[in-house]
């Protein structure tokens, strides 16, 4: 236990953590708790979440202050002058640091390289130097050089000027999708919102957004060839409130919000159940030719589209097609679980139709696991929202899924669904899978989590925030954090550096980052905080 609380002094190899936990572990008890111990104070490169592939502290730094200048090369192109500017804005801070944006490589300061040979970080890693005249950030491509600007965040005082230590990261991500999930269909969230939380992502270098657009409870953007989707179907939520929709130019501005900052956005349409809002506003959705009345509860499964109906399918292709055209990213989600009112055969056969349309706008289908008890279309993503509990039948067809080339996105809801409460004195959130603390949510490796599944078929991970029992940013954000910063690092570090005690004590080093940046977080009992 000694070992953990010296400093590493010039070298850390995070790749070694595991036999130095273990060791410690030993010493302790494998019931022993971070909170037993005082808090340990780690240098910075020790701090760093997600733990990077290696990092190395050495020799002395630079001091980042008010003559700062972020260089971005000449002839890198608009796009790495666009991360340039970014970086800038993200590292003045409460400062108010002028740090100008200027071409040209030669020089003291922030330095942005594009380096195509750098095939050891891949299309999102990069290399971090930090010395005496600079940090000089090094990546193949735009997107790694964003990553490594949210690793030079978390070197860079709270407070603005300082000093980066000497040291050297090179880093690459351990799987391509790092996702969260919001839900703004059973309670309406704005665009302002989402952006916020955007920005609070990609410090940890999240990379996916996925929107659960529509629901039983409500309808959240604007289709305009079928209009009352929207201004009736998106007026009511969870517990009879206003509800709300997005116009398609709100929409717009959050994908190229999101797009600049390197997240992709994957819009859910939930079909065939999950539809009240749709059927309440368009009778002939409906195989009676009766609407229902908006429905502001929380039960599932008890609503269906028409799989017999033509309509339904004009439907379908007129939605999909205006979501396809606003979305530049290669995945649209169609849901697919808990359509318990549709029988299994219409289910399969509709899930059919669906993808077909999906594939003809040129997308790849995203769906909820249940997909795999139907016919997933060639290339077709499922994702796994399965607990502890799940049934070995329900397992066994992901397991099938995955065999047959489907890649795996997993969201257990036992360790991932940030809607779970941490603990029977959370007042927000649900408990249908179980209390989920933050070691829980972190403590798994997804790689060897679904017996069957090898790490290959698993595309990645993503933390889903519904909100049935959340509706206001205080809610949204004691149930998100710290939570969804395990999310990040189960996505991106590699396997070897994955420790509790140790992800424990950095994630409680980024509470003066969370609390400057005004992140209402739940303290949990399971972390050192300092």
């Amino acid at each position: 236990m000694r070992v953990l609380r010296r400093t590493l002094g010039t070298l850390l190899a995070l790749a070694a953590a595991p036999a130095l936990m273990t060791a410690c572990s030993s010493a302790r008890g494998e019931d022993a708790r971070p909170g037993d111990d005082p808090p340990v104070a780690l240098a910075p490169y020790e701090r760093l979440l997600p733990a990077p592939l290696s990092a190395r502290a050495e020799g002395p730094g630079y001091t980042f202050g008010a003559g700062t200048v972020i260089r971005t090369g000449r002839g890198t192109g608009e796009e790495v002058r666009r991360v340039g500017e970014l970086l800038a804005e993200q590292l003045r801070g409460a400062g108010g640091l002028p740090l100008p944006v200027v071409d040209g490589a030669q020089g003291d300061g922030i330095r942005l390289r594009i380096d195509e040979a750098a095939q050891e970080v891949g299309d999102e890693g990069y290399r971090l130097e930090s010395g005496p005249t600079g940090v000089t950030l090094t990546a193949r491509t735009p997107a790694g050089l964003f990553h490594a600007g949210q690793t030079l965040r978390q070197l860079v005082p709270v407070t603005g000027p300082g000093t980066v230590p000497g040291g050297t990261v090179t880093d690459r991500p351990r799987f391509a999708y790092r996702g969260a999930m919001v839900d703004i269909a059973r309670h309406h969230f704005s665009v302002e919102q989402v952006k916020r939380y955007v920005d609070q992502l990609v410090q940890y270098k999240v990379n996916t957004l996925h929107l659960h657009l529509t629901d039983d409870q409500g309808w959240r953007l604007t289709i305009d060839s079928w209009p009352r989707l929207a201004e009736y179907g998106g007026g009511s939520e969870v517990g009879g409130g206003p509800g709300g929709h997005w116009t398609k130019d709100e929409y717009r501005e959050l994908v190229a919000y999101a797009g600049a900052r390197y997240v992709d956005v994957v819009p859910e349409i939930d079909m065939p159940g999950h539809v009240n809002a749709a059927l309440a506003s368009y009778a002939e959705l409906n195989c009676d030719g009766k609407a229902p009345e908006r429905y502001t509860g929380v039960k599932v499964g008890f609503s269906s589209l028409c799989v017999a109906e033509e309509r339904t399918y004009e439907f379908i292709d007129d939605v999909l097609g205006e979501l396809a055209e606003l979305t530049p990213g290669r995945y649209l989600h169609i849901g697919g679980d808990e359509a318990h009112a549709t029988p299994a055969a219409d289910y399969a056969a509709f899930m059919d139709r669906a993808q077909e349309v999906v594939g003809r706008y040129g997308k790849t289908v995203v769906a909820w696991h249940q997909l795999a008890t139907a016919r997933p279309a060639p290339g077709a993503v499922l994702q796994y929202w399965g607990h502890d509990k799940t049934t070995a039948a329900d397992k066994a067809a992901v397991v099938a899924a995955a065999k047959a080339g489907h890649p795996v996105i997993l969201s257990p809801a036992d360790r991932l669904y940030l809607d779970m409460k941490y603990d029977a004195a959370t007042k927000p959130g649900l408990a249908w899978a179980g209390y989920v603390p933050v070691r829980r949510a972190y403590s798994w490796d997804p790689g060897a989590y679904l017996a069957g599944v090898p790490e290959s078929a698993v595309l990645g991970v993503e933390a889903p925030l519904w909100t049935e029992n959340v509706s206001t940013r205080a809610e949204w954000e004691q149930m998100a954090f710290p939570r969804v910063l395990g999310l990040a690092e189960l996505g991106w570090s590699p396997a070897a550096a994955l420790d509790w005690t140790s992800y424990s004590r950095r994630l409680a080093a980024q509470a003066p980052r969370l609390d400057a940046q005004g992140i209402g977080f739940f303290r949990a009992p399971d972390v050192p905080w300092q």
